[in-house]
């Protein structure tokens, strides 16, 4: 069994560094550019989405009420383990709504009604709730309570309303990390050790991916809402 924690500041370093250790894990599952390990490209994201979490959680020290929030499922025999996290952002402009940025279960944890007790504690929280994901995972968050509302690029948009909030959400600003000096060694790195052109075919991958993404998020939400003539 596990239990439910809500943070409004950062978590404790030992469970602050289990829970960027799942993001970096379970980076394919996650990652809104959800790359395999065989592109070169894997280590450069990977570690961006590590930073731009501990970024967010960082920055719940602060007394903005639009900074991210955190809950934690933990091992209820071991308190110190956590099995799983949810990571959303409250909007200041509406007190009811918020987005899900990251969702992440321990793999040996899954199925077990983990994920779907931190998405409804979340919910408790802020009721109008908005998240992005691939296709292949709108069923698994349709059967927990969300609904299909328009595809965005890659990704189909839900919410737990047929609506969006008319709040802002402050979500984390990737163009400093990419600049860097850490992701400019990585990146220089990469090209050390797989060559420009691989690299470049790399990039490619990534592009073809983000496009059949996108084909399947407007072919999905075409089926659920099939033009009338």
């Amino acid at each position: 069994m596990f239990t439910l924690v809500n943070l409004d500041t950062p978590p404790p370093e030992s469970l602050k560094s289990q829970v960027l250790q799942m993001v970096v894990d379970y980076f394919s599952d996650v990652s809104p550019v959800p790359l395999t390990p065989s592109n070169p490209l894997f280590q450069l994201y990977q570690y961006v989405i590590g930073y731009e979490v501990h970024l967010y959680l960082q920055a719940m020290d602060s007394a903005q009420d639009s900074t991210a929030r955190l809950i934690l499922a933990l091992d209820d025999e071991d308190p110190s383990q956590v099995l799983g996290f949810a990571l959303y952002l409250p909007s200041p402009d509406d007190a009811e709504a918020c987005t899900l940025a990251y969702l992440a279960v321990q793999a040996s944890h899954r199925r077990h009604g983990i994920a779907r007790a931190l998405l409804q504690e979340m919910i408790r929280h802020r009721p109008h709730a908005e998240l992005a994901c691939a296709a292949s995972k709108v069923p698994t968050f349709e059967s927990l309570g969300f609904q299909v509302l328009a595809a965005q690029g890659p990704h189909v948009l839900l919410n737990t309303r047929d609506h969006r909030s008319n709040g802002m959400v402050a979500v984390q600003d990737l163009a400093p990390i990419y600049q860097t000096k850490e992701v400019r060694q990585i990146h220089t790195y990469l090209v050390q050790q797989n060559g420009r052109k691989a690299m470049s075919e790399a990039e490619k991958k990534r592009d073809r991916l983000l496009d059949q993404m996108a084909y399947q998020a407007r072919t999905l939400v075409s089926e659920r809402f099939p033009t009338i003539h």
